[in-house]
């Protein structure tokens, strides 16, 4: 299991990885990338800012970087970054297969993604993760999951899954929309030859949205990687958004809102990796002093009074704007 190097680690923010998705393409679904990005977001703009992103995250002690096919030329970035430093061999290098990403590096497609969980797509994009990030990939992962997934009882592409796992490879999966729960329990009974498929589930968990937190801790109970993904709920819980509560809490830490929701996940025992999608150095800085944060009861307690109904949360996230 790749993920035992970051359970060895001694570093405060071994359990905080860097996801792609904010940099790997012009555009993106999260508040505030007018702010981050700019109005330059040209291939070798945002391969720089990937760059300087991974340079900086290593040397603070980020030890997971995530990515997906989906996210623009984020696996082509991370590959160059990692041809570049050839001596960064304690490091766990994830992605993902199951959307093709359409947006041909514009900000206004009508379309930035299509979802297709079919055998003839894993083999293709394997292909494709392969050629770029070849032996350096450790964890392939379904690409948000959903009940009515055809990943979940395809026999033929399950066998192919498992093959790639008998040569080394982790198999994983995502998951999103407001029956995420639902989506990990029936995940976790997936089995080939009488063993589970899956060794790790990434799903989306912040202070807006907690549905999936019970069936979070019986995928870790049965040994499971939990990777956390939209911490930040899109920029949502960051500032200038985020709601009163939090910006009260953050003020009584001295911290910024991010750190202080990206500290109220790497408190659940079942959370293995924390996922932060900055998009600027400073944003990586300010996520990473979640490992320091101490949150009291009475704070703790303000805080999960932000939750919202689940539905209503997914709603409002797919309603955002790429841009």
């Amino acid at each position: 299991m790749p993920f035992a190097r970051l359970a060895s680690a001694t570093t405060a923010t071994c359990h905080i990885g860097l996801g792609l998705a904010a940099v790997g393409r012009p555009g993106y679904i999260n508040l505030g990338r007018d702010r981050d990005l700019g109005d330059n977001r040209s291939v070798d703009t945002l391969r720089a800012r990937t760059d300087e992103l991974l340079d900086a995250a290593y040397a603070q002690g980020v030890r997971y970087f995530d990515a997906a096919r989906s996210y623009g030329r984020s696996e082509e970035f991370l590959a160059d970054w990692l041809n570049a430093h050839p001596d960064v061999d304690d490091v766990v290098i994830g992605s993902k297969w199951g959307y093709t990403y359409t947006a041909g590096w514009s900000t206004d497609a009508e379309q930035h993604e299509v979802k297709d969980h079919s055998a003839a797509t894993y083999e293709r994009q394997r292909a494709e993760t392969g050629a770029l990030l070849g032996d350096r990939l450790d964890l392939y992962q379904i690409h948000s999951l959903t009940p009515d997934s055809p990943a979940l009882t395809d026999k033929e592409l399950h066998a192919r899954l498992a093959e790639a796992a008998a040569q080394g490879l982790t198999i994983g999966f995502s998951t999103s929309g407001p029956a995420q729960a639902d989506t990990i329990r029936a995940a976790l009974a997936v089995t080939v030859d009488g063993e589970p498929l899956f060794r790790t589930v990434q799903s989306t968990y912040n202070a807006l949205e907690t549905s999936a937190g019970p069936a979070l801790a019986e995928a870790h109970d049965a040994g499971l990687t939990v990777i956390v993904k939209e911490a930040m709920a899109n920029g949502r819980l960051a500032d200038p958004y985020a709601p009163d509560a939090l910006k009260a809490v953050a003020e009584e830490t001295s911290l910024g809102c991010d750190a202080v929701a990206l500290a109220l996940i790497l408190r659940q025992p079942w959370a293995g990796v924390v996922l932060s999608g900055a998009a600027t150095v400073v944003q990586l800085a300010s996520n990473l002093h979640a490992a320091v944060v101490d949150l009291d009861e009475a704070q703790l307690s303000r805080l999960a009074a932000l939750v919202e109904d689940p539905p209503a949360y997914w709603e409002r996230r797919g309603q955002l704007p790429w841009h």
